[in-house]
């Protein structure tokens, strides 16, 4: 067996994480829009519900991927195209203190939830209701 020489396996190449570091806050310009997480869908895509009242299916760029980890609820700087009104790609991710001083700076609407992820639960009830009668005795014998 031999032994190993070099400088460690995969956690030396994963490295710390480094990024949480204090950076620039980055506006939007022209052709890119704030929108919010709605649901991840895989393969590097999800579906952000804009600032500006649509509801676009993005792809977050090769440069984020297994770099920045974006979840459901996170704020986010999408491109738009300019062939395509309901596809969009993701720029830049968020973390909740860039996102509360974009709000306080008017670039985010007041309506915006920062740190909530149920944002778009359209028609799914996980929560089926239940009735109990609590006067009615039952006889388990019976059963």
């Amino acid at each position: 067996m031999p032994k190993n020489k070099g400088k460690g396996g995969k956690n030396r190449r994963r490295g710390k994480n480094e990024g949480e570091t204090k950076r620039e806050l980055i506006f939007k310009e022209d052709g890119q829009e704030y929108g919010q997480v709605v649901r991840m869908l895989g393969n590097g895509r999800l579906e952000a519900q804009c600032f500006d009242g649509t509801k676009r299916l993005c792809h977050i760029r090769g440069k984020l991927r297994k770099k920045v980890w974006v979840n459901q609820g996170d704020i986010v700087l999408i491109s738009l195209r300019d062939y395509q009104d309901e596809k969009a790609d993701v720029i830049v991710r968020y973390n909740s203190d860039e996102a509360r001083q974009l709000k306080t700076y008017g670039e985010l609407p007041e309506s915006a939830k920062i740190n909530e992820s149920a944002i778009g639960d359209e028609g799914e009830d996980d929560d089926i209701p239940f009735e109990f009668d609590e006067d009615v005795e039952v006889d388990l014998n019976d059963l």
